[in-house]
């Protein structure tokens, strides 16, 4: 019995042209991978940037929940609160655009504030919770100044910083 074999077809050039030198011949291509990080790059923290409103958002929501885990864990302690409040601030007016910074020391204080809502005593219903909170702003007022003059310091150094560069570079400050 005699076997078939069938070729398959290969490219032929049209007859009367040169064959091609053997550097301008396809190769198999190779595959690459991405060569790895270099051993002394650093892994940078997240830099968002956020608007007034979107820091203060952030802010807000941030301190509200703070508020519910001290009042959950720790039994409402203001101690508490108003210690996580100051990293908050900084935060915040770090992660501020520079045409915002400016709001930093604006929107911390709404935060605390809103912050105290599960903090604050809340007996005796709406008018028992208002109570609370005036009394939680009141009595915890250090915390409040304290972290509203940290976001402050905090977007007058980075403004400061910025006229700076701006300087450095030949043009005037904004």
């Amino acid at each position: 019995m005699e076997q078939h074999r069938t070729r398959t077809p290969q490219y032929r050039p049209p007859r009367g042209t040169p064959p091609l030198p053997p550097q301008a011949q396809r190769r198999p291509a190779v595959a690459r991978r991405p060569s790895p990080a270099p051993a002394g790059t650093v892994r940078r923290l997240p830099n968002p940037r956020l608007t007034g409103l979107g820091g203060g958002l952030f802010c807000g929501a941030l301190m509200f929940v703070i508020g519910c885990l001290d009042e959950a864990l720790f039994g409402a302690s203001p101690t508490v609160y108003g210690v996580l409040f100051l990293p908050v601030c900084a935060v915040t007016a770090l992660w501020l655009r520079k045409g915002d910074l400016l709001t930093a020391p604006v929107v911390v204080p709404l935060a605390f504030a809103l912050g105290l809502l599960p903090v604050a005593d809340s007996s005796g219903g709406l008018t028992g919770r208002l109570v609370g909170i005036f009394t939680a702003l009141a009595t915890q007022a250090g915390w409040l100044y304290g972290g509203t003059l940290v976001a402050g310091v905090v977007a007058v150094v980075r403004r400061a910083q910025l006229a700076n560069r701006r300087s450095a570079r030949g043009r005037p400050p904004a």
